[in-house]
């Protein structure tokens, strides 16, 4: 028996057909990588506003560089905001339409969430404080 023939390719049709499985197998978990780490990416960039407001409430946060966000707060007066893009923003209760109080220098930190919360009592809110 020839050493050589047990170091050589297989080159049969069912060779060949595992090599270019064996191929594409590499390519599509090389794609999978490169979109899962371009999401993670975008996650790392990004972190959160939550709180409470009086329900049913529209919460709007807007920064200087224009980025703007609205919201409403569900019927247990909670709301969140997603994937805001670290900063410092301005985030206001509004109601019909008007600003009704205004917390400033809100610092949205990569990867977490930050809590404003417009406390109020009745349909009246007390002056927020800046943050």
């Amino acid at each position: 028996m020839n050493s050589n023939n047990s170091l050589q390719a297989d080159l049969s049709p069912r060779g060949a057909m595992f090599s270019i499985r064996s191929k594409a197998m590499v390519i599509a978990l090389g794609i999978c990588g490169a979109v899962a780490s371009t999401a993670a990416f975008a996650q790392a960039t990004a972190g959160s506003l939550y709180g409470w407001a009086p329900a049913g409430q529209s919460i709007t946060v807007q920064s200087k560089e224009g980025f703007h966000r609205q919201v409403t707060a569900n019927a247990k007066g909670h709301y969140s905001i997603n994937v805001v893009p670290s900063g410092v923003y301005s985030v206001t209760l509004e109601k019909d339409g008007l600003p009704v109080v205004t917390h400033q220098n809100v610092n949205v930190i990569v990867g977490r969430g930050q809590e404003v919360d417009f406390v109020c009592r009745g349909s009246k809110c007390p002056e927020a404080s800046n943050n």
